[in-house]
């Protein structure tokens, strides 16, 4: 029986207009790959790629002559999942045309750098997955040797705010350095604080944030995997049950061909005998072909599904790691307006440090004496 095309399903998250489908061969029903609107898509050549001619209407499959075949091929298979051929295929459109979206441009496999085979387009996303959480996870490890260097910094403050060099200065002069060392312990806290700030406000979240992402990943990737095994285990049956009834219509063709020059003692019997397995064979092709197209639509929507999910994501890193950094920079903008609150004491003494005025005082309290001595007399 005819199915749904996946993206007829798909779509309805999407909200537009499902993409033109193509015709599977065998069935009446179709499946949506992915090509960009009024553009003709060429998937990547493969050793494993076949081409796949139309077999017309089922009832030609168990027919005593093989089925007319179109002059132009209508799909093409690579790695057990089938597309619009390149020269006939209808136009489609994208999934989310006003987007770059992960779900409209990783369909077809590619080729592995190695040589080594090839990559799915699933896994491609999955490893940029991947690296966006290791890149998050040494954000993370940055902020937190900027944690330590906070804190060792503030303990040398602290400990040069503590020395006695040059504490006997008196005066005006002597309360603007008494107040550079008091300055020196409130930077100090400024910086623990800045410090104890950067790990609660910024490197804990980073390190926190999907903590079992990498194992979910893994699930994705299990799930995925699988429906493509199975789809390419739909196919292998689908390729064998073709092969049987060509197998099929060439015994029928000659069987047919002896009795009509008599060449053979065949009976009526034996044709009809031969006719209903080559329509049987007909029928398990059909039947094989009609299970690969559920396996190709449920992979399908499991595609596009999964690979929204991973697009949002992704979106939610770079955003959450956006907002924090975000508040780094908020936070080091406060440290330098504290650490800027500190030194105005400074300076406001330093403005009132005066010579005269310290001669003065001093002279005051130490002073032994007005009296200037003069000559001896004799």
């Amino acid at each position: 029986s005819p199915i749904r095309s996946p993206a007829s399903r798909v779509l309805r998250l999407l909200s537009i207009n499902p993409p033109s489908s193509c015709t599977i061969p065998g069935i009446a029903g179709s499946v949506n790959g992915y090509h960009a609107s009024g553009t003709p898509a060429h998937p990547p050549e493969t050793a494993h790629m076949s081409l796949r001619k139309s077999t017309g209407d089922s009832q030609n499959l168990g027919s005593s002559s093989p089925s007319k075949k179109q002059s132009k091929e209508n799909t093409i298979t690579i790695n057990c999942v089938t597309f619009p051929h390149p020269d006939t295929m209808p136009e489609q459109q994208l999934l989310k045309p006003t987007e770059w979206s992960y779900c409209d441009y990783f369909w077809a496999d590619k080729k592995d750098p190695q040589g080594n085979g090839t990559v799915a387009g699933f896994e491609l996303l999955l490893q940029k997955q991947l690296k966006g959480k290791q890149m998050q996870k040494e954000m993370s490890e940055f902020i937190r040797e900027r944690i330590k260097i906070e804190e060792e910094y503030a303990k040398n403050l602290a400990k040069l705010s503590q020395n006695s060099l040059a504490a006997q200065e008196e005066g005006s002069l002597g309360e603007a350095w008494a107040q550079v060392k008091k300055s020196l312990a409130d930077e100090a806290e400024v910086h623990l604080k800045f410090s104890a700030k950067l790990h609660s406000e910024v490197e804990k979240p980073l390190m926190n944030f999907r903590e079992n992402f990498k194992k979910d990943m893994k699930k994705c990737d299990h799930h995925i995997a699988d429906l493509r095994k199975q789809l390419a285990s739909r196919y292998v049956s689908v390729e064998k049950a073709r092969k049987a009834l060509t197998e099929r219509q060439k015994d029928l063709e000659m069987k047919t061909q002896q009795l009509e020059i008599k060449l053979s003692n065949k009976t009526e019997e034996d044709i009809k005998k031969a006719r209903r397995k080559s329509t049987q064979a007909g029928d398990d092709l059909m039947r094989c072909v009609d299970l690969y197209n559920q396996a190709q639509s449920k992979w399908f929507e499991e595609m596009v599904t999964t690979t929204l999910e991973l697009e949002r994501l992704e979106v939610e890193r770079v955003e959450m790691i956006r907002q924090h950094l975000c508040q780094y920079t908020q936070l080091r903008h406060e440290t330098d307006m504290f650490n800027q609150s500190t030194v105005e004491p400074v300076d406001q003494l330093l403005r009132k440090v005066d010579p005269a005025k310290d001669r003065e005082l001093w002279v005051r309290e130490h002073k032994t004496g007005n009296i200037r001595p003069v000559d001896m007399e004799i």
